[in-house]
């Protein structure tokens, strides 16, 4: 039952948020190195929730669904997929969209950034927003694997 799909999946997504805290901190005190900087750290984020997304789309279809959700369902802790998965898939779908706007935003408004306070303040609000989504949907999958872990130890009792 234990894969290394889920650590790759688990491991990309949050570098993925982490770099976009990355972004949010170049913001902090633009100029046009820090945005060059961010740039490409916003680039290497996005690529790392695509990576996530594609891993978790695989290992759900392939044991999650199969395995590990009728588990948890049968279990006490059913609220794990009834409430926590059901959430997480649907802000899963959320990451690569902003990233990617951030990403585009990035490299093709960068004097924009730097002349309009505003603006700036957005893209720190995007950039902040994705970090911040991306931990919850770490800390979600830590709910949801220690709910099929109980789950199956009161299986095995």
């Amino acid at each position: 039952m234990v894969s290394s799909l889920i650590g790759i999946h688990a491991a990309s997504g949050e570098i993925g948020s982490i770099l976009f805290l990355w972004v949010f901190i170049e913001l902090l005190n633009s100029n046009e190195q820090r945005i060059n900087r961010a740039k490409k750290v916003a680039l290497f984020g996005f690529l790392s929730f695509i990576l996530s997304w594609i891993i978790g789309g695989y290992y759900y279809l392939t044991t999650y669904a199969n395995i590990i959700k009728p588990l948890i369902k049968e279990s006490t802790n059913s609220y794990a997929h009834l409430i926590v998965m059901e959430t997480k898939e649907h802000a899963f779908l959320l990451l690569p969209i902003l990233s990617c706007i951030i990403f585009c935003i990035l490299k093709n408004d960068s004097k924009e950034i730097l002349k309009n306070n505003k603006y700036r303040k957005s893209l720190l609000f995007l950039s902040l927003l994705t970090f911040l989504i991306g931990m919850s949907m770490a800390f979600m999958g830590y709910l949801i694997s220690a709910a099929a872990r109980f789950a199956l130890e009161v299986k095995l009792l």
